[in-house]
């Protein structure tokens, strides 16, 4: 093993002798990284469909969208996993449980608003926050759009675990 390491070492070619994590924009105060995984094309195109960054979004339907997918998978850790799991009505537990962390979540996004927040800046991937999350007012709509998103996600998960039964007499 010693060996091949030492014949890396001595031959520049040799794809072990390359270096893939280089200080984003060639600055290493910046204290961002730029690596294979998170400036890759692939992961580029990802980042930049989020929500959260796709052109185009007024603030209250990138709340919604994000909202709508928090509150459909929070619920199943609360009804799966909670300390009613094994009670008759733990997806009721689940529900509720998840529309209570929705709100807490919503009031630590109208917090966040009301601070003033400044710009966001860019990242390797190439996405930046949208201009509508500069002002108190996008924040808010988005905010109050992540509640109602978030209310309805954890009430359709809810309804398909409950009548999962009858969803798949109906499928086959």
């Amino acid at each position: 093993m010693a060996q091949a390491v030492d014949a890396s070492k001595n031959s520049p070619s040799d794809v072990r002798n390359r270096e893939v994590v280089f200080p984003a924009g060639g600055d290493p105060q910046l204290g961002n990284l730029e690596t294979p995984v998170n400036s890759s094309p692939a992961v580029k195109w990802f980042i930049n469909n989020l929500p959260a960054y796709r052109p185009g979004l007024t603030p209250f339907r990138r709340g919604l969208e994000v909202g709508m997918a928090h509150g459909y998978w929070i619920f199943g850790p609360f009804a799966k996993y909670g300390p009613l799991r094994s009670a008759e009505n733990a997806n009721l537990a689940g529900l509720l449980g998840a529309i209570a962390l929705v709100i807490f979540l919503t009031g630590g996004l109208s917090l966040y608003a009301n601070s003033n927040p400044a710009k966001a800046l860019n990242s390797v991937t190439g996405a930046s926050a949208p201009d509508a999350f500069l002002s108190k007012e996008g924040w808010n709509n988005f905010a109050s759009a992540f509640l109602i998103g978030g209310i309805g996600g954890a009430i359709v998960a809810y309804f398909l675990t409950s009548n999962i039964a009858l969803i798949q007499g109906l499928i086959g």
